[in-house]
């Protein structure tokens, strides 16, 4: 049912006025704090690896099969805005 004067408008996403610098800002603070999370996660999971060493082998395996999902969650972090730009098309 596609007749004329039934169209729905779909105008591209646009920031309220004025705060066209603050969602850059937070989006930019989020980047910051997941990247050190990242780095926090990391060195946690190496910690666990070391202390886990001497016979406490379920901590070093907790640490490692902690690291691919540190890893996975760097990559969604890093490509999050293309990952939101594929889905919703830009």
């Amino acid at each position: 049912m596609n007749q004329p004067g039934y169209n729905v408008p779909d105008p591209p996403p646009a920031p309220p006025p004025g705060l066209e610098n603050f969602g850059n800002s937070i989006v930019s603070w989020m980047k910051w704090g997941g990247m050190l999370a990242i780095f926090v996660g990391l060195i946690m999971c190496a910690i666990m690896m070391a202390v886990g060493r001497r016979n406490r082998s379920e901590m070093a395996a907790q640490g490692m099969i902690g690291v691919p999902w540190v890893i996975a969650g760097a990559l969604i972090i890093a490509g999050g805005a293309g990952i939101v730009t594929g889905l919703l098309g830009g």
